[in-house]
This record gives structure tokens, C-alpha cells and sequence, in this order.
């Protein structure tokens, strides 16, 4: 019987267990996107979670959405980064980059340039968003030309390639919680005429394409895709065919031997186990409602492969070891989880510690 300590491998890399950090944004990085020597301490304390997935990281100005969030596209970012997986490396973990383009979830304050976010259409994302002035509405994005679209896939060609010259294990590109690849995706903020718009095949030839020339770049077995089937996340709603759009998609990135797909699902179980009966690619799952206990019965069921872990792992850098020896967990403080110091971000004291 697997259980959460059984290793595994996905893609190019052996992991001692079951369990993962998911990608969490925290705005820690410089002003200019790099990521610092607090970002180092931060992810090497988290290492005996085995799998890192970074918090989300902009392939350009434009993908950027939130102040303080880490690039992957200038000489200081790839420093920055070489600096962080070093360390994760040395401490005996493995790290995977998120890419994430946020599209119309942004601000022109938190983009470097100022410049208007951008989208497959002209439609805003109708909330709020962080800047560092607080809560501010996001403003209706520009539509990309059709002509710009080669452009964008390129940068996240590009920042994959930065990402492995850092040294990263590899890179997940982040088609969930409505940012850029969502945006193609799903028909409520996709109204394009063109070829990719209109039709599920057309909607999703943005990320497919994209996931290919990335995976033709560095390797598909050091790429992940991270989707969000109807998940209410940024304000969207996927609507009644959302099923149909993901079995389309998922059935497509199945064929590229990926290193694995990570689904923020917190749907029916029926779906849940559809998908993971049609898929050959190594699944990573994060739903509601879930406990250790549930992780268990989960591999147990075969519903999935790694469960990467989120606030807890915010605020129990030992989280294993706890896990592990049945110690009680430190519960997280949400008013640290975005933007400042070491407080709530490097402070969290470990079992030995306390």
C-alpha cells in the first residue's frame, strides 16, 4: 500500500515522499523582481518537503501582478535565483519555478514600466487587486494582437530557459486561478474571432502551444502545468461546460510526457476520478477540506501521486519532521502572508527550536 512516505519520481527527479510545497505568492523579492537573501532562507528551511514549486514568477513586465513578486527574465533575477536553488540544493531538495503571467489580474502600480496589463480581450477581471498603495480595481487590460501572441509564448520560452540556467530541477507554468493561460482558456474573458478564440480547441491553442515550444526548450520532463478546474478564484466563473474544456485540455497535455500536471481541484470526486483514471502523467492534487489523514486515504484510492502543501508549510518549516514525529503544527498568520519582513515569513520556529 503507498503511503505519504513512499519516494517517487517525477520527470528527472526522485522525491523521498509524498508531500510537496505548493506554489504560494509572498512578495518578498526586491523592487526590481530579484530575489534576495531572504527568499533563500525562506524556500532552504523548506527543503525536507522534498519538492519546492515556487511562488509564482513573472516572465516579463507584463506578467507581473502583484509588488515584490520574483522575475525570471533579467541577469539579477538568474542571480538572484542560481543563489536560492544552490542553497534548496544543498539542503537536499529539488525546486521547480513557477511561470505565471497574470494577464488582466494586475496593476499598472505594480508593474515596473506602468504599462497596461494585457489579456486575450479587452474585458476587466472586476475586482480588486494589491498594490502598494492597498486594494486597488483592476483596469480593463489590453487585447493582445494576434501578432503579439508568438511574443508572449516566447518570453515564457525564454524565462524556462533562464530558469534552468539558475539551476532549477525544472518549471511550472501556471494556467490556473484566473491569470493569462486561464484567460485563453475560459469563454466568460476569451472573445476572440480568431484562431484563438471561439471553440475549445482554439481557447486552449495558447497554453497548449505554449507548454509544447517550452517543453521542446528544456525538456518536457522538467515542465508541469498547474490548472484549476472551476475553481472561484480573481472573480470568474468557467460556467456549465467547464468539464468538457478540461478533458479537452488535459487529454492534449497528457500526450507531451510531462513531468506532471498539478490540479487546484476543489470540485466532485466523480470528476476528480475521471481525470485521474485518463491520465498517464503524474498527478499532483491540492483540494478542499483536506487533512493528512484524507491525504492517506487519497493515495490509498490512487487519486493522485504528490499533495503539495500550502499554509502549513508557511508556518511549520519542519513540516515533515512534525508530520513525522505527530507534533502538533503552528498555525499560520495571515496578516505575514504578503509583502514585508522576516516576520511571519523566516521567523516560524522549527520543533527544536520551540
Amino acid at each position: 500500500m503507498t503511503t505519504m512516505w513512499n519516494p517517487i519520481r517525477i520527470g528527472r527527479i526522485e522525491l523521498p515522499h509524498r508531500l510537496a510545497m505548493a506554489p504560494m505568492t509572498r512578495s518578498r523579492a526586491d523592487a526590481d523582481g530579484t530575489p534576495n537573501e531572504l527568499i533563500t532562507e525562506y524556500y532552504t528551511q523548506r527543503a525536507s518537503l522534498g519538492l519546492l514549486i515556487t511562488e509564482g514568477t513573472q516572465p516579463s513586465d507584463d506578467g507581473q501582478g502583484y509588488p515584490n513578486t520574483p522575475g525570471i527574465y533579467t541577469d539579477s533575477h538568474i542571480a538572484g535565483w542560481r543563489k536560492v536553488i544552490e542553497s534548496v540544493h544543498n539542503a537536499g531538495a529539488s525546486i521547480y519555478i513557477q511561470l505565471m503571467h497574470v494577464g488582466r489580474v494586475a496593476h499598472p502600480d505594480n508593474h515596473i514600466e506602468g504599462r497596461r496589463s494585457v489579456a486575450p480581450s479587452a474585458i476587466k477581471a472586476g475586482h480588486d487587486v494589491f498594490t502598494p498603495e492597498g486594494m486597488k480595481d483592476a483596469p480593463e487590460p489590453r487585447a493582445l494582437a494576434l501578432a503579439e501572441i508568438p511574443g508572449v509564448q516566447k518570453e515564457f520560452v525564454d524565462a524556462a530557459a533562464s530558469a534552468i540556467a539558475a539551476g532549477a530541477d525544472g518549471v511550472e507554468l501556471h494556467g490556473a486561478n484566473g491569470y493569462l493561460f486561464w484567460q485563453f482558456l475560459t469563454e466568460q474573458s476569451n472573445k476572440r474571432t480568431d484562431e484563438y478564440g471561439g471553440s475549445v480547441e482554439n481557447r486552449a491553442r495558447f497554453l497548449l502551444e505554449t507548454t509544447k515550444q517550452v517543453a521542446s526548450e528544456i525538456g518536457a520532463d522538467r515542465v508541469g502545468v498547474r490548472l484549476s478546474p472551476n475553481v472561484n478564484f480573481n472573480g470568474y466563473d468557467e460556467g456549465p461546460n467547464y468539464k468538457d474544456n478540461y478533458r479537452y485540455v488535459l487529454a492534449e497535455l497528457d500526450k507531451l510526457g510531462l513531468a506532471y500536471i498539478h490540479l487546484f481541484y476543489f470540485g466532485d470526486e466523480e470528476f476528480l476520478r475521471e481525470i485521474r483514471s485518463s491520465l498517464n502523467t503524474p498527478l499532483l492534487l491540492v483540494r478542499a477540506g483536506r487533512d493528512y489523514e484524507s491525504i492517506e486515504r487519497d493515495l490509498e484510492n490512487n487519486i493522485a501521486d504528490v499533495f503539495p502543501i500550502a499554509t502549513d508549510a508557511i508556518s511549520n518549516p519542519d513540516l515533515v519532521e512534525r508530520l513525522k514525529a505527530n507534533a502538533p503544527l503552528t498555525p499560520g498568520n495571515p496578516a505575514t502572508f504578503y509583502g514585508g519582513s522576516a516576520e511571519g515569513y523566516t521567523d516560524y520556529p522549527t520543533l527544536k527550536e520551540q
